[in-house]
């Protein structure tokens, strides 16, 4: 396989785990990374590089919208499918 498949095969599983994700309930971008890893029983470590452009893709697709929520003392980013 080329780099520029494994690459996309990489990025299409990635937006599948953050949609499995948020489907679950709206989270932060931090919360995403945590669900994921508790989704794969602590195999998968996502680097928050990689988390990131892939949110902002997936929000410039219009698979997720992103909100700013009030949270106790913070405001954050809440992302939802």
């Amino acid at each position: 396989m080329t780099n520029d498949k494994q690459n996309d095969v990489l990025q299409g599983t990635l937006d599948l785990l953050i949609l499995k994700a948020v489907s679950l309930g709206p989270l932060h971008g931090y919360g995403v990374l945590l669900r994921i890893q508790q989704i794969s029983g602590e195999e998968l470590v996502i680097q928050q590089g990689s988390l990131y452009p892939a949110l902002y893709r997936l929000e410039h697709q219009g698979a997720i919208r992103s909100a700013w929520a009030r949270a106790r003392t913070t405001v954050a980013p809440s992302i939802t499918s």
